[in-house]
Formats: structure tokens, C-alpha cells, sequence
């Protein structure tokens, strides 16, 4: 056996850095376009340029990839602010979320929750955990304000917080009337300052 003086054996071709934002990218678009029966692993992989072993070795199932990459995308869409004030947070998260639910893909993530969370547990999940990852950051911006000497109420609520708003996110899906625009983000963010605050 000859020596190798020190070189490493080569290991195959490299990681890809943009194999997983890509994945997730098209894992959304597929998802939004298709429902989760429709969006396939083969599908995900054909699209992104990589095989099915790359995605299999990122996410142990389809339902895991499409979790993440929704989470993804509503982290990067509605990130958590820190303002300095919990009016001046609020603002910022309902602007930006009537911005995002005005969109293509807001307007298809609205209408695949109320259609498949209903008709399948795995979406139904999915959107769950999406809910309480937000709820998590409002439980967190009340804490950031009551630290701050806001005066929060005891009895605000993170969870009706998030879920009045979602409703009102379903409700126009189902009723086929347009979404609330970010011009009134002060109005809505209004309504909720005055069931938290004294």
C-alpha cells in the first residue's frame, strides 16, 4: 500500500450552500400550487437540481420538508420586531403580514389552509405549528413590553392575539372578499391595543 503523504482522499462532489434555501423554495411553490398530496419529494428534487438522497438527508419525510420550508417562508415573510414599544411592534407585524397575505403566495398559503387543514391531519399540523411559533413571539413581545413598563394587561391573551387576526385572514378567503391592505395596519393594530392595554 503506497502512502498518501498527507492527502485526503476526495469524498465525492461538495455540499451545495444553496441546495437548502433552494429545496425550501421550490418545496413552497410546489406545496402552494399543488396541496400537500400533490407536491411530491421527486417533484421537490427535480426542481431544485438535486437528487432525492440531498432532501433525504436534510428532512427524514415530506412532511418534515414542508413544514420547514413554510415556517421558512413565514419567518422571512412576517419576522418578530423589536421596536421599542409593543404599539410600535404590533404596527410593524400587521403591516407586514397584510402585505404578505396581499401577495400570490399569501393569498395561496390563506387558501390551502382553509382547504386542506379540514381534509388532512398532516396539513392541519403544519399549520398548527406555523400558529404556535407566532404565538411564541407574541407571548414574547407582551413579555419584552411588560419589562419595558407598558402597561400590558394580565389577562392579554398571545393566543386570541394571533388567532383573531388569522380569522380574519380565513374568513375573507372563505367569503371570496379581497384581504385588509397594509394601509390599515394602524387601524387593526388599534382594535388590539385596546384589549391589552390599561
Amino acid at each position: 500500500m503506497e502512502p498518501n503523504h498527507g492527502v485526503r482522499p476526495r469524498r465525492g462532489r461538495p455540499r451545495d450552500p444553496e441546495a437548502e434555501p433552494r429545496i425550501r423554495r421550490y418545496a413552497v411553490q410546489l406545496l402552494l400550487e399543488r396541496g400537500f398530496d400533490g407536491m411530491t419529494v421527486d417533484d421537490v428534487a427535480e426542481a431544485a437540481g438535486v437528487g432525492k438522497a440531498t432532501i433525504y438527508r436534510r428532512w427524514a419525510s415530506k412532511e418534515l420538508l414542508a413544514n420547514d420550508a413554510l415556517a421558512d417562508l413565514f419567518d422571512l415573510e412576517i419576522p418578530d420586531p423589536d421596536t421599542g414599544s409593543i404599539a410600535g411592534d404590533l404596527l410593524q407585524v400587521y403591516r407586514v403580514a397584510l402585505a404578505f397575505v396581499n401577495t400570490d403566495q399569501g393569498r395561496a398559503m390563506i387558501r390551502l389552509a382553509v382547504s386542506e387543514a379540514n381534509r388532512d391531519e398532516r396539513s392541519a399540523r403544519i399549520y398548527r405549528t406555523l400558529l404556535e411559533h407566532r404565538i411564541a413571539q407574541t407571548r414574547d413581545t407582551l413579555e419584552r413590553a411588560r419589562a419595558r413598563g407598558e402597561p400590558v394587561k394580565d389577562t392579554a391573551d398571545p393566543v386570541l392575539m394571533v388567532e383573531w387576526l388569522a380569522g380574519v385572514f380565513v374568513v375573507r378567503a372563505l367569503t371570496g372578499q379581497p384581504m385588509p391592505t397594509p394601509d390599515e395596519a394602524e387601524r387593526l393594530a388599534e382594535v388590539t391595543l385596546r384589549a391589552i392595554m390599561d
